[in-house]
């Protein structure tokens, strides 16, 4: 049998397994291993130990359990919700205010988690019960959670950026530092369209009046933003020993976990329930995203030994004579299709072993095309038929938001992703400026 025929043998029977509802390190795993021990008999049985020995000396992934843990923190201590508060107070009386600060409230969560679950569980029990109070319109509740939420994976500390750095072979640091810049830009992008929208219909968002604002004492503001800037101060504690070269960056997830409690013990919120959530839901994430990882690394050892990714750039440079750009275009929208019917990971797992080595061929710099990846991630997050965002509001938004309105009210916040990633294709060094400052000093 020939090699592109095993690859694609290899590739429809893990989208076939997972269709039937298989978990994905499962499909995946057990391809590589049947497909590692029928090409190379008992030989084979190495790459799946090579993947394990891989990802144990890989210390990068010491900071996964660290920052998902100081989220978790962060969430059950009730400390985003203080912040809430302040953007609530400080934002109401701009039109779309409350929204703008629940975006805003989202890069925070962010900066602490890098999972989007995070965001959207935050957003949904904190922000939308605010705003609908507020009479803010149903379609701008909805579509401003499920947007600000996915930057959830794009923002440091991204966990998407980790399994991309494993498989990539990149410097987990240099990717969250790319990912600053475009995180801030689509944030800054959501905030101008919704200030724009609200105020040329103000129905959609209305301001705090200016009764109510001047309703609130001055100390209760101060008091407020003390509070909401606690989240911003932790980040900062734990960012600026890495950036200057101080601490690697596990010792600044340590110091960021470390600031985090304290913080939540002296507001006296660090219970015991507090810390058995937290610990119970980072063990469980940081699991399986390790399965995944070794499940993906073997996976990408026998593609890599058939010379798939190989095959696949000749065949579109040598044979059909595609120029760069229009291969990387191909690739982007190819990611947008399966976003509609896969997650994150298992796109990224099961293109990565084709797509990664095939742009590194190309010339593209495999820090930035993971930022492209990326959004195209969040966009696939809030794509129908089968987007996890949308599933996820679904499931936690009140009985009235139907599957009809959370499909329509993602469709402007999708169009904006993809102005960005447009932006971001065009001027590449929106991702690239900081981390090579930062790596070249």
């Amino acid at each position: 049998m020939e090699y592109e025929t095993i690859a694609i043998l290899m590739f429809s029977t893990m989208l076939l397994m997972m269709l039937t509802g298989q978990r994905v390190f499962g499909a995946i795993g057990f391809v590589a291993v049947v497909a590692a021990l029928s090409l190379w008999g008992t030989g084979g049985q190495q790459m799946g130990i090579s993947a394990v020995m891989k990802l144990m000396k890989w210390n990068a992934m010491l900071t996964l359990p660290m920052f998902v843990f100081m989220g978790y923190v962060m969430s059950e201590t009730r400390l985003a919700e203080d912040l809430y508060r302040m953007f609530h107070v400080w934002m109401g009386p701009v039109p779309g205010g409350l929204a703008i600060g629940t975006v805003l409230l989202m890069v925070l969560i962010s900066a602490m988690n890098g999972l989007s679950v995070a965001g959207m569980a935050i957003g949904c029990t904190i922000a939308l019960p605010e705003l609908a109070r507020r009479r803010y319109d149903k379609l701008m509740i909805s579509g401003v959670i499920q947007a600000g939420s996915s930057l959830g994976i794009l923002i440091p500390p991204s966990v998407v950026l980790v399994l991309y750095a494993m498989i990539a072979r990149q410097p987990v640091g240099q990717l969250w530092l790319a990912g600053i810049g475009p995180g801030l830009m689509m944030a800054a992008i959501f905030v101008a369209y919704i200030w724009i929208r609200c105020r040329l219909n103000p129905s959609l968002g209305p301001a705090l009046s200016a009764e109510e604002s001047a309703a609130i004492p001055r100390a209760e503001k101060i008091r407020l933003l003390r509070a909401g800037l606690l989240p911003v101060g932790i980040f900062a504690v734990m960012m600026v020993p890495f950036v200057n070269g101080w601490a690697s960056l596990t010792e600044a997830s340590v110091i960021g976990v470390v600031v985090t409690v304290l913080a939540a013990v002296a507001k006296g919120r660090f219970t015991r329930e507090v810390f058995e959530v937290s610990t119970r839901s980072t063990l469980a994430i940081t699991c399986m995203f390790m399965l995944i990882i070794m499940a993906a690394l073997s996976f990408g050892a026998v593609f890599d030994g058939l010379g798939a990714g190989r095959a696949i750039e000749r065949l579109f440079v040598e044979d059909m004579g595609l120029g760069p750009w229009t291969i990387l275009i191909m690739m982007q929208l190819s990611f947008l299709i399966m976003g509609m019917f896969l997650d994150d990971t298992a796109m990224l797992v099961i293109v990565a072993p084709i797509y990664v080595s095939l742009a590194g061929a190309l010339g593209f710099d495999l820090i930035w095309y993971g930022i492209l990846y990326t959004i195209t991630c969040q966009i696939a997050y809030l794509t129908p038929p089968f987007g996890y965002n949308l599933f996820l509001m679904r499931a936690m938004a009140p009985k009235d938001y139907s599957l009809a309105d959370i499909y329509r009210s993602v469709l402007p916040f999708v169009g904006l992703m993809v102005l960005s990633l447009v932006i971001l294709m065009i001027f590449p060094d929106i991702a690239l400026w900081l981390p090579n400052a930062i790596y070249t000093k």
